[in-house]
């Protein structure tokens, strides 16, 4: 456990740029983050400080059961899309996505800077992501880990 304040650019990126099977990693390519929840231990939610390259997205448009997420922009100008719909945000834009909802989403760096948000999201046991672009679900695992397969239940191998 760490006892002091640290700048949140010196926590390390996270190791692993995603947990998605491979045919669908190269969407997100360009997605850099730090987890500020789990540098600290944190167990009821997570906190990630992220940045997107020019062309990189946040993850593949989705939605959650039971996960509410949170984003708050620091920097660029990323596109929101929230279903069919798309939001240009700017530094100060906020955007809370209630579990539950099948509202799917996701954030797009469109512009030729960096973008850089918070994303912060609960860990509630059992959540299921639905992508309804992509012939994807996720379960989430005991250990919080997560199971990836197809929309009929086939493993991605």
């Amino acid at each position: 456990m760490k006892h002091i304040p640290i700048s949140a650019e010196s926590v390390p990126l996270a190791k692993q740029a995603t947990h998605y099977p491979q045919v669908f990693a190269a969407r997100i390519a360009g997605r850099l983050k730090r987890k500020l929840g789990d540098f600290f231990a944190l167990k009821n939610f997570g906190v990630n400080l992220t940045r997107l390259m020019p062309g990189a997205a946040s993850a593949l448009c989705h939605h959650h059961s039971k996960q509410d997420e949170f984003i708050y922009v620091l920097q660029g100008t990323p596109s929101l899309i929230l279903d069919q719909q798309t939001y240009i945000l700017k530094p100060g834009d906020c955007y809370g996505f209630k579990a539950g909802t099948g509202l799917s989403h996701q954030l797009v760096n469109q512009s030729a800077e960096p973008v850089v948000y918070i994303e912060i999201g609960d860990r509630s046991e059992g959540d299921e992501v639905e992508y309804p672009n992509d012939d994807l679900k996720a379960c989430q695992l005991a250990d919080g880990g997560w199971a990836f397969t197809h929309k009929d239940g086939r493993p991605y191998e």
